[in-house]
């Protein structure tokens, strides 16, 4: 992953763990050993199935998260940082 990929990844583990109510570095943690009952529970069940297929395939994500609509949210969900 390259250096833009991880300063995303950072600012989306940012924003959702305000959303979720989780400090960053623990949902860090959690979702780096498979741990996540913490950050699905707020989810409603489509949103939890979606997070978790994701999850399991990390190049998804990265597929995702290079789309322009992507950016754009991001970009808006972090106030442009």
């Amino acid at each position: 992953m390259d250096n833009s990929n991880i300063q995303n990844l950072s600012g989306l583990l940012q924003v959702v763990s305000q959303k979720l109510g989780i400090p960053p570095e623990q949902l860090r943690k959690e979702l780096e050993s498979g741990k996540f009952d913490n950050a699905i529970k707020n989810m409603n069940p489509a949103e939890a199935a979606k997070f978790q297929q994701a999850v399991k395939n990390p190049q998804m994500v990265d597929k995702i998260m290079s789309t322009p609509q992507a950016k754009a949210l991001y970009q808006k969900l972090t106030g442009g940082k």
